[in-house]
């Protein structure tokens, strides 16, 4: 015999502990017995990558759902269902005979040609992620999450008499305004659970220890598919605390300039990326917001992929000039980044 109460789990549930607060990911009691099932909230990404591309080893050569990956693409083969490769598409509007990774960055997602100028008086256009974040993301704590793996911030003129607004700054929130990315994991953690570090006599303890041992009581209330779904998003939401602790931990031990890094961002780009991917996944799975920007890399950016076996900066790669060597290093970076999205 099955009993249906009708009772279900409030979909902004939370579980407090020393004044932290985490949101739930979406569970099955949340959805309200011998009701529709609830449709999955409409969800936006964008990725970004810089400084051009090996168009050749990018681009597939046949249509249809049963196209070749090519050698960049192809570690998203395994998600061949759930891709799809636009090809044709441009921004006219950008193209001009200077400027163009300003130009880049700044159209991209606001479709409208910057205005070129090294003063304060920027202007570009409010971005497509900011449209959207307007329609969907009233509904979530955070209206829009702005996301970047490259910590360095360039002032005044950066390319051709553009300023670096436009390179720094992928969102913009009006036309004069941009929304720079958050670039340290932990102020991006903090952000969207507050505070984990509670300060205690000389003892640091992860507030998410307290609530983990304090889920009893609900986990009595769910099935055992939302028991499993519950301790994979905490456990997750944990080891990005713990990731970004050894962070700190090493930055401390290895810091050899008087320039002091900023805890919890990591020196290596693969470690960074991962980290601000699993914290979107989590602000996303626990639908704190529904519109996420990432930028992987910014234009003219000069860093090095040490882990490809080569230490050649980036830009300086993408103005080829033909050399075989320099466009297989160009499609290696292309396709590193590519790995990191998949």
């Amino acid at each position: 015999m099955t009993f249906i109460t009708r009772k279900h789990l409030p979909r902004r549930t939370l579980l407090r502990s020393l004044g932290a607060a985490v949101a739930l990911p979406f569970l099955d009691a949340m959805t309200p017995a011998l009701t529709a099932a609830a449709k999955p909230p409409v969800r936006l990404l964008f990725g970004y990558v810089p400084n051009g591309a090996i168009m050749p080893q990018w681009t597939p050569n046949q249509e249809g759902r049963d196209f070749g990956f090519t050698p960049i693409l192809k570690p998203l083969e395994p998600f061949r269902a759930d891709v799809q490769i636009l090809t044709g598409l441009a921004h006219r509007t950008s193209e001009g005979p200077a400027g163009d990774h300003a130009r880049a960055g700044g159209t991209y997602l606001t479709g409208v040609c910057p205005k070129r100028t090294t003063s304060a008086n920027v202007e570009v256009g409010v971005s497509v992620d900011q449209l959207a974040a307007q329609a969907i993301g009233k509904s979530t704590r955070l209206a829009s999450l702005e996301l970047g793996c490259e910590a360095t911030r360039m002032v005044g003129s950066c390319d051709a008499g553009y300023r670096c607004a436009y390179i720094n700054s992928m969102p913009w929130r009006n036309a004069t305004t941009p929304n720079p990315p958050e670039t340290n994991p932990r102020l991006v953690l903090e952000r969207l659970f507050g505070s984990l570090d509670p300060d205690t006599a000389g003892h640091r303890a992860s507030a998410l220890d307290f609530i983990r041992e304090r889920t009893a009581d609900l986990n009595a209330t769910l099935g055992a598919a939302d028991r499993r779904k519950l301790d994979e998003y905490l456990t997750a939401v944990r080891d990005v605390e713990r990731r970004l602790d050894l962070t700190a931990g090493q930055s401390a031990v290895t810091a050899a300039t008087p320039v002091e890094k900023p805890s919890g961002v990591p020196s290596g780009f693969v470690k960074h990326v991962r980290l601000m991917q699993d914290l979107l996944l989590i602000a996303l799975q626990s639908d704190l917001t529904r519109v996420v920007t990432l930028i992987y890399a910014k234009e003219r950016s000069n860093r090095s992929y040490p882990e490809l076996g080569f230490s050649d900066p980036h830009h300086p790669l993408t103005h080829h000039r033909n050399n075989d060597e320099w466009i297989d290093k160009v499609a290696r970076i292309n396709r590193h980044h590519v790995e990191q999205f998949a």
